[in-house]
């Protein structure tokens, strides 16, 4: 939607893109309180009370009549909706032995997928067609529905009942989950995904106004174009099962990079949109064996306090992913999209050489 607000409150692209850039920071940011509540009051339960309080952080950002309280509407629902994710990757590691995670991670990942592939695709219609201001208000009434159905879960279903944790003071949940940044295997990871946030997601934030100014797309096709990076991770999702065991981990990253070869870069020159699509589908599909296997690991950190674990691998994401659009929305304004396409694929396949070597050293 970067075009339409940046038409809507008389700004530039970059400017328009502080909308993500507050949401990223809160999302990354509030990951630090998240964790150790979710460990602390459960995770199922942390997910049901955040899905409904960010209907209400939603239902703002549609009501908000500037930029900076749109802005600051964004990041309050960052801090809610932040929690959703990581948090159920936290409970599927505790309900899930590890011999048999990396399959269920990756069918949960047909969920956020098709969450992607649909918000791309309705945000850009329903904004071109109702104004901005339509999908928060879908997003509000989405909430409201999930809520409900995970509060029937919580009533009706066992495995949802996990039993809270320590009532230990916050200042030393915050200590230990500092204290797991000791281990040089944890830093590799958090390095790495926080890299894979920044590069990633500053490249595809301004994948769909690229699409619009320079393949001339309209709003809304230019958003079911982005769609097929959604798509891409979701054809990956499908077929996990059987790649997995046949490439192991460092083989779905070395694929992952040889893939992002033909991503961003591709975005870049492609000269019309048949041809960008195969592009956004490789970059979709080349990051997720990627991102799979940082997420594995990431569910192994810390057993014992796998929410705390899980918060510091998405704020290491999600910090990432705001450094990211902001530096991409400098670049964008003063150089346009194609160098930064092509920086950020530079950057991804050389990401992803550097941590298949070190998953190779860390098997030795």
């Amino acid at each position: 939607m970067l075009p339409l607000l940046a038409a809507a409150f008389g700004t530039t692209a970059g400017g328009a893109s502080s909308v993500l850039t507050s949401f990223a920071i809160a999302y990354g940011g509030l990951q630090l309180v998240n964790g150790p509540l979710g460990d602390r009051i459960g995770k199922y339960r942390m997910v049901f009370w955040v899905t409904a309080i960010s209907a209400a952080g939603s239902l703002a950002c549609a009501l908000a009549p500037t930029l900076p309280l749109l802005v600051a509407a964004r990041f309050a629902s960052g801090a809610t909706i932040g929690a959703i994710v990581p948090l159920a990757i936290a409970w599927i590691g505790d309900a899930v032995p590890y011999e048999r995670r990396q399959p269920v991670l990756a069918r949960f990942l047909i969920g956020t997928m098709l969450g992607g592939a649909l918000a791309t695709t309705l945000s850009g219609f329903l904004g071109e067609h109702f104004g901005w201001q339509a999908i928060f208000y879908v997003l509000a009434g989405l909430y409201v529905v999930v809520a409900i159905l995970l509060h029937l879960e919580l009533r009706s279903n066992p495995a949802t009942q996990s039993r809270p944790g320590a009532r230990e003071p916050m200042t030393r949940a915050f200590a230990r989950m500092l204290g797991l940044t000791r281990d040089p295997w944890v830093r590799v990871v958090l390095a790495t995904v926080f890299l894979e946030g920044a590069l990633s997601y500053g490249g595809l934030a301004f994948a769909a106004y690229h699409a619009h100014y320079a393949l001339g797309l309209s709003v809304a096709a230019s958003g079911v174009l982005v769609a097929a990076a959604a798509l891409g991770g979701l054809l990956y999702a499908v077929v996990a099962g059987r790649l997995v065991p046949r490439l192991g981990e460092r083989g779905l990253v070395i694929g992952g990079g040889l893939l992002l070869c033909f991503g961003l870069p591709g975005l870049a020159v492609a000269p019309s949109a048949s041809w960008a699509v195969p592009c956004l589908l490789a970059q979709g599909m080349g990051l997720y064996m990627m991102h799979n296997t940082l997420q594995l690991h990431a569910t192994q950190m810390a057993p014992d306090s796998r929410g705390a674990a899980l918060a510091l691998f998405a704020f290491s994401l999600f910090t990432g992913q705001s450094a990211g659009v902001w530096a991409t929305s400098l670049l964008v304004d003063a150089r346009g999209t194609v160098p930064v396409f092509f920086a950020a694929g530079a950057g991804l396949v050389a990401l992803a050489y550097a941590f298949q070597r070190r998953l190779a050293g860390r098997r030795r």
